[in-house]
């Protein structure tokens, strides 16, 4: 089986890969399995010296990087660049943050009697990766896991391969053992195949479909699953706030990546008094963005990754209509090769509409009207996804009491889009289990043994 990988902005043919069989898979697994005792049993600070060293060579390899990253999946060469760059951060973090994490914790002692914890590798673990920021979501797993003395096998997007094997590359250059870190090439079938080996713990980014069938498997099997999924992601502007900043905030995070971005700003709802003065300007600032060859620095809004997506979008927006929705701006495909989508915003729009109730992963955005904030608090709620929810107000307090109503794992205030590698990144209902990201995301990848010593 190959798998052919195309340019989303010009659908020629970039390469074609041989995939893993199941034989392969099988293989690869015991080989991880056979090699983490030996790497969990290095001193930390060997582990550490390797992803520093990892860390550095992405500096030093960072225009090659973008450049692949950007050829596979249409993501504009400067946000390329920005991803490659902002994943240092995140190193930085862990290598700072696990030393103190492992030291064994001595909880009680009297005399004859010590009582401690120790926080072990779970061993052998899957990284399911992800397309649209693959150096973030796959750092956000592979980072801590190594750190902690686990192996790992390590799938990339079928849509994002050959940065998949990049990462493999310079992580073995940095001493990291070609059996500890292993990557496996493939689509949907092989993610499926893999998750029969014997694991000891799945991390997957990707789909709630996807995600609701691997927690199943993992359920059976009794081992840790995380899963970082999609949202619907809401922001409210109450009516004390400077609408032209509100607007350009709330369109980058909007249209950002292409609005390829599990935490993109998916649902506006601005308050009445502000309303027509949110929309001029937002409307302003889409117009400015520039829609062209993701190799071209000047253009903020390139292909999208997956061609099946614009059917997607055309299907919201074509639903939205009917039902009375204005098309404001956009709403079709760019008539050029590729995978391009006209930035869309909708205006008029009601939840009774697909755009503010499915994901739609695209340049596409509904502004609703409301009344006020118990109007607007009410329509955040009303989702089945629970990763990010904003809202926009001069008041903290009176934004904090908002959001406290919203269950979701990441609150904004005066901004969005936004991910720190301080804090957990965490999903509820929909929006997937676990967390990446901050002290849990690198507790999620070890166990505690409890020691009894008498003495």
């Amino acid at each position: 089986m190959t798998l052919r990988l195309l340019d989303p902005s010009t659908g020629k043919l970039v390469r074609e890969l041989e995939t893993d069989t199941p034989t392969d898979l099988a293989t690869k697994v015991a080989r991880a399995r056979a090699a983490q005792p030996a790497w969990a049993a290095l001193p930390l600070e060997i582990r550490l010296a390797c992803l520093r060293s990892f860390r550095a060579s992405l500096g030093v390899q960072r225009e090659r990087l973008a450049a692949l990253l950007t050829s596979e999946t249409g993501k504009p060469i400067t946000q390329a660049l920005g991803e490659i760059a902002g994943v240092g951060t995140r190193i930085d973090y862990f290598v700072e943050k696990v030393p103190a994490l492992l030291v064994t914790d001595v909880v009680h002692t009297e005399p004859g009697l010590e009582e401690r914890v120790d926080l072990e590798p779970l061993g052998v673990v899957a990284n399911v990766s992800a397309w649209n920021y693959p150096f973030f979501v796959g750092g956000n797993v592979f980072v801590p896991a190594l750190l902690t003395g686990n192996a790992v096998v390590y799938k990339p997007s079928e849509l994002a391969p050959l940065t998949g094997l990049a990462i493999a590359e310079l992580l073995h250059a940095a001493g990291v053992p070609e059996d500890v870190f292993v990557t496996v090439v493939g689509a949907g079938d092989v993610g499926q195949a893999l998750l029969e080996n014997p694991l000891d713990g799945i991390f997957f980014t990707g789909s709630y479909a996807t995600g609701a069938k691997i927690a199943d498997a993992a359920r059976a099997r009794m081992i840790p699953v995380g899963l970082e999924l999609g949202g619907k992601d809401p922001a409210y502007v109450t009516d004390d706030v400077d609408p032209t900043a509100a607007a350009a905030a709330l369109a980058d995070g909007a249209f950002y990546n292409a609005g390829q971005s599990c935490c993109a700003v998916e649902r506006i709802y601005v308050h009445e008094n502000v309303y027509d003065a949110f929309v001029a300007a937002f409307l302003t600032e889409v117009r400015g963005f520039v829609v062209g060859e993701p190799t071209d620095p000047k253009t903020n809004l390139g292909p999208l990754t997956r061609a099946a997506q614009l059917d997607v979008l055309t299907r919201q927006v074509e639903d939205a209509r009917t039902k009375g929705a204005n098309v404001a701006l956009g709403g079709k495909r760019v008539d050029r090769a590729g995978n391009f989508f006209e930035p869309t915003v909708l205006l008029d729009v009601t939840h009774d509409m697909l755009v503010m109730k499915e994901e739609s992963f695209g340049p596409i955005i509904g502004i609703q009207k409301v009344s006020g904030d118990e109007e607007g608090a009410a329509l955040m709620r009303d989702t089945e996804y629970g990763l990010t929810a904003g809202v926009f107000c001069r008041d903290v307090g009176r934004a904090e009491r908002l959001l406290r109503t919203v269950s979701a794992g990441s609150a904004y205030i005066n901004c969005c889009d936004r991910v720190s590698p301080r804090l957990p990144w965490s999903g509820r209902g929909h929006s997937g289990l676990g967390s990446t990201l901050g002290t849990l995301g690198v507790l999620a990848f070890v166990r505690p043994k409890a020691w009894h010593v008498r003495s």
